[in-house]
């Protein structure tokens, strides 16, 4: 067994962990990376970077689909053809490039990097076992970031034709009939792209929608959609049994459905399985480790940021909480003070999500709700889809912004927007007076403030 000493011990190497050990390390602090697996972590290999590659994809074949016969807009080709072969080879040639831009910013950063699994010895010693060996390293300041990993639903365990989420991206072929149960925004996206890879899909929810996290007008649009692609919904109801051999899926009722694939996507824990938290004693709050404003859990010098720790599992929490230890780690004054984390869901339409919702604000005090929709908007018409709309939450006494929802096509690309807006306390007005560059989407944002404040221009 070798034995190493560092300032600070990042254990992962997913978007959080790299980018903590990248600042720390630029910021002077002697730092080491531990990663059981790839870099990247699950967002960049197994996740958001391969699971929106399948979506472009998916949407192109079905825009080349559309374009068939009479084709749309006097554009037609003859039938297009999958070669999902080549899909999945361009797929991992963006993993791989993105993979290898993160080794070398940790080596232009000046982190060293040990490949293996990590197991606590106590608060400041680590045992890592790799393919060379076993190595102690002891740290100065750990830093857990080891990120979360798909549920398994009880009495339907991952393996053969049951796929979670990773394992439905290494896909060889979609399969012709698809099975999905969960209808979160990892069980919508990866089951929309299959409907539009030709997979016949069939999406299974015990509760009573889609999305539970977002309202029903903005899930509207979404659920239209599915019915458009031929996706079956079956709501409220539940797995009861499953026979691999058969592969027939028995629901509650007797009803069964044949398939030959079923994608699970009920959900995701924190990956903290085999490091020996027991060790440490931390404070926690069920699965998750407790933290405070600084990311600091409750042993001196330990610190944990990304899915292990409670908040939405969402890769650019996982980044801010980084920059947060790093500095604080190398000597920094810094803390957890924003004021909102934004999501996307990337759907068909996409749906963006920052702030309080108009339910949210109400609880709070009386609030002003104002919407545009895109029909309105010139640029969705050249776009030829005008589906959804932008909606900002205020607080109506003085109108400062405390949420902003909207759902339609590229809206993800107008959330950073939104988020800054809330983050550097704008009222409606500010947004209403800032002039917003025609034509782009962009505008739903003004005419949405200018429908509060005074009027639209285009409503």
């Amino acid at each position: 067994m070798s034995d190493l000493n560092c300032s600070l011990l990042v254990i992962g190497g997913g978007p959080g962990g790299y980018v903590c050990a990248a600042r720390a390390a630029r910021l002077g602090v002697d730092t080491l990376l531990v990663e059981a697996d790839r870099l990247g972590g699950t967002c960049l290999n197994v996740g958001c970077i391969p699971s929106k590659a399948l979506i472009h994809a998916a949407g192109a074949f079905a825009t080349a689909q559309a374009q068939a016969g009479e084709g749309v807009h006097g554009i037609s080709v003859s039938a297009p053809k999958l070669d999902f072969g080549r899909t999945r080879d361009w797929m991992d040639s963006v993993t791989a490039r993105l993979r290898g831009g993160v080794q070398g910013l940790l080596e232009r950063s000046g982190v060293k990097i040990l490949n293996g699994h990590a197991r606590f010895l106590d608060g400041k010693t680590v045992e890592v076992r790799g393919e060379t060996g076993t190595t102690r390293v002891r740290a100065g300041n750990v830093v857990i970031a080891t990120g979360s990993r798909p549920v398994d639903l009880p009495g339907l365990p991952t393996g053969g034709k049951v796929l979670d989420s990773t394992s439905a991206l290494a896909l060889s072929e979609p399969p012709a009939r698809l099975a999905v149960i969960g209808a979160g925004y990892i069980g919508l996206e990866l089951g929309t792209a299959f409907a539009k890879l030709g997979s016949a899909v069939t999406l299974i929810e015990a509760g009573p929608g889609i999305l539970p996290q977002y309202d029903e007008k903005l899930t509207r649009p979404v659920r239209r959609r599915l019915g458009q692609l031929g996706m079956e919904l079956m709501l409220s109801r539940k797995v009861t049994g499953w026979d691999d051999a058969a592969g027939r899926l028995t629901l509650d009722g007797g009803e069964a459905l044949e398939v030959d694939c079923v994608l699970v996507t009920v959900g995701r824990v924190p990956n903290t399985d085999g490091l020996a938290l027991g060790e440490l004693r931390l404070h926690m709050d069920g699965a998750f480790v407790r933290i405070d404003d600084r990311c600091r859990t409750s042993m001196r010098g330990v610190y944990a940021i990304g899915d292990v720790t409670p908040g939405p599992m969402l890769a650019h929490r996982a980044m801010a909480q980084a920059e947060v230890v790093a500095d604080v780690i190398a000597g920094h004054a810094n803390a957890w003070d924003r004021l909102c984390v934004p999501a996307v869901c990337f759907t068909d339409p996409e749906i963006v999500s920052v702030g309080l919702s108009p339910e949210e604000a109400e609880a709070q005090g009386p609030a002003a709700v104002s919407e545009f929709a895109f029909r309105g908007n010139g640029r969705a018409l050249t776009l030829d889809d005008t589906e959804g709309f932008v909606r900002i939450v205020a607080r109506r006494s003085d109108h400062v912004i405390l949420g902003v929802q909207a759902t339609g096509l590229g809206v993800s690309e107008l959330l950073a927007g939104f988020t800054q807006a809330i983050e550097a306390g704008l009222r409606v007005e500010d947004i209403a007076a800032t002039i917003h560059p025609h034509p782009t989407l962009s505008e739903a944002f003004q005419e949405a403030a200018l429908a509060e404040v005074s009027m639209a221009n285009h409503g």
